[in-house]
């Protein structure tokens, strides 16, 4: 699933980084292209294909970006939407109950009246992308301290993405590439009418569970499928990727068009090294401690669990993912790589005594707001809004209305005007919450808290009120009301005089806690971020005079293009293929003696005989990608989706910080798995023909 967690990290050899890539240029099959620069030079140089504009259109407009987190695409002309079973999780688990578990047994609407709406899922598609660095850096003067330019920044910003949303409608974000060097307005077509037509048992589209999570070879059917709907009806689109159930060769080119959700590669060596070791362990620990209290109250009974199941896989893929980065960053090869890089770029710009006057300092700047972020770490870490979604919910549900009531340039980040539709959307989801899970969690978070801070420190004091935990998670959920969405919405609504004489356990609480939580938050944008962007700045417009944009940016959750072919690698001392086959499914699960997690559902063995096993599984290429591209879809130089992006390898894990294609590979499904799958295990084949086209 590209970020999970497993009991075996291997560590990474010297074998596997040979290719590391450079600052200087970029090689290989490396990179996650932004759509108005994408990577002709090298694509024509190796593989002798020039992607046309009306191609590349054809690709963004037919491309997704769920919300929620993860990827996908359209494939029918009626709104048929393709992403993983792993994407869809969430929304399956809104949806499910004690009686129904769409997660555990799968779904198949064999009506559209059967389709199932999702209770708080948007997706975007992205219409149109603007340069607006000039507009952006125009604002800042030279009189002007770090703290002055960065509100004049946000305050620019959040005016550029309203008057946008004025004009066109359209989602805006303004999204920040090269850490500052360039400033883009991406506009988003947003569907919020979203239904579920099928996905798979997880035990099919999850096989092998945590096991093989992040290895290769693979044999899941990670797949789902959402319809989208405008104005109550099925969206109609000549926006779509046809699927090839061909895919594609060994050896052929392939391209993933998804939105990867972060990558360091970028990143200066006091940042790396701050979060080597301090950032990572924190975060690694306390994602065990989460994790273990999920588990616990897992424990209960089956419908705690069922409950918990989401979050313990999400725990899991997270602390897997971290886990591999980490042992990245620990890695004596890749950190001489990363100083090597930043030795060359730092020399080359002191070369040329221009440059060196105006981004020279910069690397400097940088490390000492890293030091400073060092001196309040446990407080930025530990001091946060304790327990799962009811207590996150009141908390947003204050700075609304706080927020709101203040000029919009100069409000926090996600509380911009542009901003306010799609928080509005999750705020008032109508999602079940389950309120014994949400005080178990809160009591577990408060003890957590305190035992990083101590006892007598102001911030745990304020949360606990003179209660233990127990008490005081007891005291703020059980009397709540914000489980109901519409007493969300009438509170928001009533503006800051209902808030102040709200009495609403958890808000009065959340209200509480609001203000030292805002100073952190002012703390850090004062003396760590207006610094790290203004030298950001600087080492994007440096890297731009010595290399032109030969480069790519880090990842930002916006819409990439990468590309790379489909290609085995050294594995173990031998081969991994290029592709699985059904054969190998079956084997693998035989050999475990059909015992989970490599037993498939009862359907896989009662209907193999139908199937025709050497159909293609699961399959490999040297595509770049990272957490965020699950659900992209893979396809050919025709235009035509080949493959489902669901995981990395274990070799790709290191790929946050650098990228090397002698074993980095990006996992698929093979589009002829999913229909033959639909075909001949689901009695779906109706889907089938409205997916190919097909007629009978």
């Amino acid at each position: 699933m590209i970020m999970k967690e497993g009991k075996n990290i291997k560590i990474l050899g010297l074998a596997c980084l040979l290719a590391l890539a450079t600052t200087a240029a970029v090689h290989a099959d490396e990179g996650m292209w932004t759509f108005d620069n994408p990577p002709t030079k090298q694509l024509q140089e190796k593989y002798g294909f020039t992607p046309t504009q009306e191609w590349l259109d054809h690709v963004r407009l037919s491309s997704v970006r769920f919300n929620d987190g993860g990827s996908g695409s359209f494939i029918s002309p009626t709104g048929l939407v393709l992403t993983n079973h792993h994407v869809a999780r969430g929304q399956l688990q809104k949806m499910s109950s004690p009686e129904k578990d769409y997660v555990k047994d799968g779904f198949l609407a064999a009506t559209r009246d059967q389709e199932i709406p999702c209770p708080d899922l948007e997706l975007n598609i992205l219409v149109s992308m603007e340069d607006v660095t000039s507009r952006v850096k125009g604002v800042v003067t030279g009189e002007m301290t770090d703290k002055e330019a960065l509100e004049a920044r946000k305050a620019e910003i959040a005016k550029i993405e309203k008057e946008s949303l004025e004009s066109t409608g359209f989602r805006s974000d303004v999204v920040t590439l090269y850490h500052g060097g360039e400033y883009w307005l991406y506009r988003y077509k947003k569907y919020t009418d979203v239904r579920l037509v099928f996905a798979p048992e997880v035990d099919a589209a999850f096989f092998g569970g945590d096991p093989d999570n992040f290895t290769y070879p693979r044999y899941d059917l990670d797949m789902a499928i959402f319809r989208v709907y405008e104005d109550g009806r099925p969206l109609e689109s000549d926006q779509y990727l046809k699927v090839n159930p061909a895919g594609a060769a060994d050896g052929e080119l392939v391209f993933v068009s998804g939105n990867p959700g972060s990558t360091d590669r970028l990143y200066t060596m006091a940042q790396l090294e701050v979060m080597r070791d301090r950032g990572y362990p924190a975060r690694l620990e306390y994602i065990g401690r989460l994790l273990s209290a999920f588990r616990e109250y897992a424990r209960r009974g089956p419908e705690q669990a069922r409950q918990a199941d989401m979050m313990i896989f999400a725990l899991l893929n997270g602390k897997k993912a971290l886990t591999g980065e980490l042992e990245g960053l620990r890695n004596p090869h890749v950190w001489s790589t990363k100083e090597a890089d930043e030795k060359e770029f730092r020399e080359m710009v002191a070369s040329n005594p221009e440059w060196q006057s105006k981004y020279g300092d910069a690397w400097d700047q940088i490390a000492r707001a890293e030091q400073v972020l060092l001196e309040r770490f446990d407080e930025q870490t530990y001091r946060r809004m304790p327990g799962f979604r009811l207590p996150r919910l009141a908390l947003g549900l204050v700075r609304y209305i706080q927020e709101t009531a203040r000029p919009d340039g100069e409000r926090m980040d996600g509380y911009h005007d542009a901003q306010l539709p799609s928080l509005r959307f999750r705020l008032f989801s109508p999602a079940p919450v389950y309120p014994e899970m949400e005080e178990f969690l809160l009591a577990d978070q408060l003890r957590y808290m305190e035992e990083k801070l101590g006892a007598d420190d102001e911030f745990v004091k304020l949360a606990l009120g003179g209660k233990t935990p127990e008490e005081k998670a007891h005291e703020v959920i059980s009397g709540t009301k914000l489980a109901d969405p519409a007493f969300r919405k009438k509170l928001v609504e009533g503006g800051e005089k209902a808030l102040a004489k709200c009495t609403d356990p958890l808000v009065v609480w959340a209200r509480t806690l609001e203000p030292p939580l805002h100073e952190l938050y002012d703390w850090y944008e004062d003396n760590v971020r207006s610094v790290t962007q203004a030298a950001g700045e600087k080492l994007g417009a440096a890297r731009f005079a010595a290399y032109g944009k030969s480069t790519y940016p880090d990842a930002t959750f916006t819409l990439r293009l990468s590309y790379g072919a489909v290609k085995g690698y050294p594995m173990n001392g031998t081969q991994a293929p290029p592709m699985t086959t059904m054969y190998g499914l079956f084997d693998r699960a035989y050999s475990f003696g059909l015992k989970a997690p490599w037993l498939p559902p009862a359907r896989f063995l009662e209907r193999r005989e139908k199937l025709d096993l050497s159909t293609p599984m699961n399959f490999v290429s040297t595509c770049d990608i990272i957490g965020g591209n699950s659900g992209s879809p893979v396809i050919n130089a025709r235009g035509e989706l080949v493959g489902l992006i669901f995981d990395g390898n274990i070799e790709s894990l290191v790929g946050r910080f650098v990228y090397d294609d002698t074993a980095n590979r990006a996992v698929a499904v093979h589009a002829g798995a999913m229909i033959e799958a639909m075909d001949r295990l689901y009695d779906a084949s109706f889907l089938v023909d409205e997916i190919l086209g097909r007629t009978r």
